[in-house]
């Protein structure tokens, strides 16, 4: 499947692992936490109008409007939308991947989102990827979407899911098989006679925390369950068959029997934390939040309005519930299902990302959260020492009814059966539609709070510094630059880039700036797996602005380290991982010849560190194309 659709959009390479390709983007989806700066970077551009088949702009994250500037955003996304032939999706219609799995998602069609959660589309047979918003504007202006060829790891499903066992607990179960390192350059691919058992949302779940495994995306075949959602959609049009030839060939096959998997949790801080609720049953818990992009559809909700009729949330517990779209709302709604979950004590919240990115419904100091969203990093809640765990929807209703983890299957009730209905609410009244693809004329709304992008200067012929802060593995984007309450700042880059590393070193942002002021350049130093997690690009748009020059890391995930290029920091690795101990921060580095090194081809460089007297060897893994980019000083220098 994966070979079918990258050989039907490659506009340049060759289909050969790990050699560098750029595809043809069909369709392009932002969200305000990100979008506001790629649609900025797109003016940047020079661009009249977008080329893509679909640019959607979805209005979903930072609906908490605490002072002027989310609505300013919001204000800015819309008349940018309206100048370029750009769908809004409006405040209060959902969250982008729920709702464009819903509206828009059509099988054997390119994806490309600024959010790291895109590969939700890979349930209905889409090859959706995130990646930086700068990237989403070069796609929605015609160019290619680079990234290396992949390998293809298949799953082979079999059998069928035991009643109170969930999609939740197949991607947990692969969490726990790949774990959440180790997988770039990976698309996972779905298969076997346990496929036609799951339902689009289902199979959206599985590939929506594919993201936490690390790959590049997920996708399921387009099959007649396929046929039957976008049918209910009332978008049968939109479907054709995708499947894998029988002799297809895989890097690596891996076997999963569906009827052996339990209920399970992510623990904390890391969704590759994985442990059975049964080990952890008897746990005191505070808060139960249920939503988010991975496990707030119609059916999962009906599911749990049923768990709760004629029950009240345990008293000492906390629940919110977020459905994921306006259109799971208004049907939870007009069926009866809403009034018992409101009757069971729950709180209704927005049909946003709000309690999943940490900018509401924070838990209590040291609570424990039980939570149906896709990431559990330390402080991603909004308070720093929370212990949050991840779980299907029915183990969180568990939870929530009796005050403490519980196996769902020992609730002493039938499981509720929920089947998928024939034909879903259709109400695209919340979408604004461009009356033109483009309308030249249209004001664009520009609010105090809102920049322009900042680019950084040309790669010099040497690089002198300081290491500024040495951090260990599994660092996330949550932990580079802080979601939440600071949100807000994310178009105005002087200001947001005040809380870069504020959780590890509140310091960094002034010593930075120190630096930078002198002249002296600004260097990050990290173990395994620096940049999981969001595809939020100021997480490389705010150090440069601070002035780091480069990251020096054992290794990188795959979007965090193309955000780096495209701002001109230079990502390196260890040629010997242990190579690692032997730096500190504050240690005062040097690269002699950094330029040469890059335009010549050259696959390493070596790091003189002047403070000990020694130097160590890098690696350079960057494309020609990179390259170019990183000596330009950022995408944006090298497109003009």
């Amino acid at each position: 499947i994966v070979e079918k659709v990258l050989s039907s959009h490659l506009i340049d390479g060759e289909l050969r692992t790990g050699t560098e390709i750029g595809l043809k983007i069909d369709q392009t989806l932002t969200q305000d936490a990100t979008g506001t700066m790629a649609y900025l970077q797109f003016e940047a551009i020079g661009k009249k109008e977008i080329t893509t088949e679909l640019s959607v702009s979805y209005i979903d994250h930072n609906t908490i409007q605490v002072g002027f500037e989310n609505a300013d955003d919001h204000r800015y996304l819309q008349t940018v939308a309206a100048r370029y032939g750009i769908v809004l999706s409006r405040a209060g219609n959902g969250i982008c991947h729920q709702v464009h799995l819903e509206r828009f998602g059509r099988p054997g069609k390119t994806l490309l989102g600024s959010d790291s959660h895109t590969p939700t589309c890979g349930g209905i047979g889409m090859i959706a990827i995130g990646a930086g918003g700068l990237d989403i504007a070069v796609a929605m202006g015609g160019g290619a979407f680079y990234l290396a060829s992949p390998k293809v790891y298949k799953v082979n499903l079999t059998g069928k899911l035991k009643p109170w066992v969930t999609a939740k607990d197949v991607v947990l179960k692969m969490l726990e098989t790949l774990s959440t390192k180790g997988n770039v350059g990976v698309i996972v691919e779905y298969g076997g006679t346990g496929v036609a058992t799951l339902s689009v949302p289902e199979r959206a779940t599985i590939t929506n925390m594919g993201a936490e495994l690390g790959v590049t995306t997920s996708i399921f075949p387009s099959d007649d369950v396929t046929r039957q959602f976008l049918k209910a959609e009332k978008r049968e049009k939109d479907w054709i068959e995708l499947v894998a030839d029988k002799d297809a060939k895989y890097d690596r096959t891996i076997e999963l029997d569906l009827s052996k998997i339990e209920p399970l949790f992510a623990t904390p801080h890391s969704p590759g934390n994985i442990k059975t609720v049964k080990e952890l049953a008897g746990l005191k818990v505070d808060q139960v939040a249920i939503g988010s992009c991975t496990n707030s559809s119609y059916t999962e909700l009906v599911r749990l309005s049923k768990i709760m009729k004629g029950k009240t949330v345990h008293p000492d517990v906390s629940l919110g519930i977020a459905p994921g779209s306006r259109q799971v709302l208004q049907m939870l709604a007009r069926e009866g299902y809403l009034a018992d979950l409101i009757a069971s004590g729950a709180r209704i919240l927005e049909s946003s990302c709000g309690f999943c990115i940490g900018n509401s419904f924070s838990p209590k100091s040291g609570a424990v959260s039980i939570r149906t969203s896709n990431r559990n990093f330390e402080a991603r809640s909004g308070t720093k020492d929370a212990q949050v765990f991840l779980s299907s929807v029915e183990t969180a209703a568990a939870a929530a009814l009796t005050g403490k983890v519980a196996d769902p299957r020992d609730l002493g009730i039938d499981y509720p059966k929920v089947d998928q209905p024939k034909e879903f609410l259709i109400d695209d009244s919340m979408f604004i539609f461009p009356n033109t693809k483009a309308s030249s004329s249209s004001e664009i709304f520009r609010g105090p709070n809102i920049g322009e992008p900042p680019r950084n200067s040309k790669l010099p012929e040497r690089l002198t510094g300081e290491i500024m802060i040495k951090l260990g593995d599994k660092i996330t984007t949550d932990h580079i630059m802080p979601a939440g309450a600071r949100l807000k700042y994310r178009s105005n880059v002087p200001k947001y880039s005040q809380y870069v590393f504020e959780n590890n070193d509140a310091t960094f942002h002034d010593r930075c700036l120190k630096n930078k002021e002198k002249g002296v350049g600004n260097f990050i130093l990290a173990g395994e797996s620096y940049g999981q997690g969001s595809s939020r690009e100021h997480a490389a748009m705010c150090p440069m602005y601070l002035g780091v020059k480069a990251v020096i890391a054992k290794s990188l995930e795959r979007i965090h380290a193309a955000n780096l290029v495209n701002f001109g920091i230079v990502p390196m690795t260890f040629k010997d991982p242990s190579d690692y101990e032997k730096i500190a921060a504050a240690d005062k580095i040097e690269f002699t010849d950094i330029k040469k090194a890059i335009e010549s081809g050259a696959d390493h460089v070596v790091l003189k560190d002047v403070s000990k007297n020694q130097e160590i060897v890098l690696n350079l893994n960057l494309s020609a194309r990179q390259r170019k980019i990183v000596a330009a000083g950022g995408k944006l220098n090298s497109l003009a």
